[in-house]
């Protein structure tokens, strides 16, 4: 099996790792690979570095955009892959040497002869590869299906886009929602599972993931961004999908203040349960806050569609 694989790096002023990056690119035991270096306008040294790995290995391939965002550059890299296989590779990561032998073996296997995506362990970095930690979170295959990314993403665990290996032909209508500025790996990793319900999983650390001070993370309450990811989930999800997330979503944010726990259940058990519109009755008498008051409107503007 000798497919090519289209590695796509977007980079925005992350100069200093993408070196490092490229270097575990250019280390893998498997060699019929191009490396799409996507440049989102970055101001820093970054362009240097990818056109010193572009001239002294044609498989690198850099390309500058104008600035818009890591997921308008992945969709930018998805549009210029060539490769029957797809890996990303944040800029400031590192791919352990075998990722993409190891991931090509696995659909070589008979049994797996229908799975689509491969995904693999991983470990954290702060100065060196050599130095990693272990994974903030425990990896368990049956996480892996779709209701597993909708129920325990952000609970029991979160997954980088470099720990998954992808048929390419999942990105022909999947796209990386440009409208969130946060979450926008949750509402993917969604999409492909709902195209391709089914994974392999190497249990082995093949992705490294740079700690980041100014990494974004998933905040407590219902803000604007959860907004735009549940809008996302709208257009992908079956309405029993969406209508369960929805609560569920809602339930996690407020899962700590013990009165919500108590009128949450108190409306699980009523006929309130069945309507969006008598659960923002429910809360409402508990008096939750004006993010909380947006949130329902968008439910019911979204559920007369």
């Amino acid at each position: 099996m000798n497919p090519l694989v289209s590695i796509i790096v977007p980079c925005y002023n992350q100069g200093q790792y993408l070196g490092e990056a490229l270097e575990s690119v250019s280390n893998q035991t498997f060699s019929n690979w191009e490396c799409l270096i996507i440049d989102d306008g970055s101001i820093d040294n970054t362009a240097a570095v990818a056109k010193t790995f572009a001239a002294k290995d044609s498989r690198f391939v850099y390309l500058f955009k104008e600035n818009g965002g890591v997921s308008s550059t992945r969709n930018f890299g998805i549009e210029a892959a060539k490769g029957a296989f797809i890996q990303f590779l944040d800029s400031d990561d590192i791919l352990e040497k075998t990722k993409l032998e190891l991931s090509l073996l696995q659909l070589e296997v008979p049994e797996n002869k229908d799975v689509r995506i491969v995904i693999s362990n991983f470990r954290m970095i702060v100065d060196n590869q050599e130095a990693s930690l272990p994974p903030f979170c425990v990896l368990d295959e049956s996480f892996f299906n779709v209701e597993g990314f909708l129920f325990q993403w952000n609970v029991s665990f979160s997954l980088q886009m470099q720990c998954g290996f992808f048929d390419a032909a999942l990105f022909k209508t999947i796209r990386f929602p440009e409208n969130l500025s946060a979450q926008e790996d949750w509402v993917v990793w969604v999409s492909l599972f709902k195209a391709s319900n089914k994974a392999v999983f190497i249990d082995k650390p093949l992705a490294f993931y740079r700690i980041n001070p100014s990494s974004r993370m998933m905040t407590l309450g219902i803000d604007d961004n959860k907004i735009k990811v549940l809008e996302s989930f709208k257009a992908i999800l079956s309405y029993d999908e969406y209508y369960r997330f929805s609560f569920d979503l809602i339930s996690r944010c407020y899962d700590s203040n013990e009165k919500f726990r108590i009128k949450l259940n108190e409306i699980k058990k009523s006929n309130s349960y069945q309507t969006g519109l008598m659960i923002k009755k429910g809360l409402k008498k508990i008096g939750l806050l004006k993010p909380a008051r947006s949130f329902f409107k968008l439910i019911v503007r979204l559920k007369a569609k």
